[in-house]
């Protein structure tokens, strides 16, 4: 599975034991390789097709506020698009690795500020600001400054999944 997901099995085994949360690509990559859905792997359950769904907070959060990565949308399976609230570490720390996965990534920021970096380019970005980026380019978010970050990332995957490297 690790390898069908295109990461190691130590990183594989870390997330199973709730020591790491994956990023974005890494949950996309290990809901393939499982053959379930990105909601599924979150602990939202497939829906049916209602062209509405509702994933609700809990006393006003989503889930839990201090969770790097939590799905607020997109519990639909057979939609294209996800969204997670982010809550990236502070720079400096040790970081998680860069992200990539297939589609495109848009960004806005709610709280805080946070640097992203795409390639080699990096922005800081503050409350308000908004990012769209080709997200199969490596990309990496740090909170900067004394107010923890956070952001809602909208992913929209291609329909059709790249051939994956064996």
């Amino acid at each position: 599975m690790a390898k069908d997901a295109g990461l190691t099995k130590s990183y594989v085994s870390k997330v199973e034991r709730g020591i790491s949360t994956p990023s974005i690509g890494s949950a996309m990559g290990i809901a393939a390789a499982l053959g379930i859905s990105v909601e599924r792997l979150f602990g939202h359950a497939d829906e049916p097709n209602d062209p509405v769904t509702i994933i609700r907070a809990s006393d006003g959060t989503s889930k839990d506020p201090d969770a790097y990565l939590t799905l607020v949308a997109g519990a639909n399976p057979k939609g294209n698009m996800r969204a997670f609230v982010v809550r990236p570490g502070n720079k400096g720390t040790r970081g998680r690795a860069a992200s990539h996965h297939d589609g495109e990534e848009i960004l806005f920021v709610l709280k805080g500020r946070i640097e992203l970096r795409v390639g080699k380019e990096i922005q800081t970005l503050g409350v308000g600001d908004c990012v769209h980026f080709n997200s199969s380019m490596p990309h990496q978010l740090s909170s900067v400054g004394a107010t923890p970050a956070s952001a809602l990332v909208v992913v929209a995957a291609s329909q059709t999944p790249p051939p994956r490297d064996r």
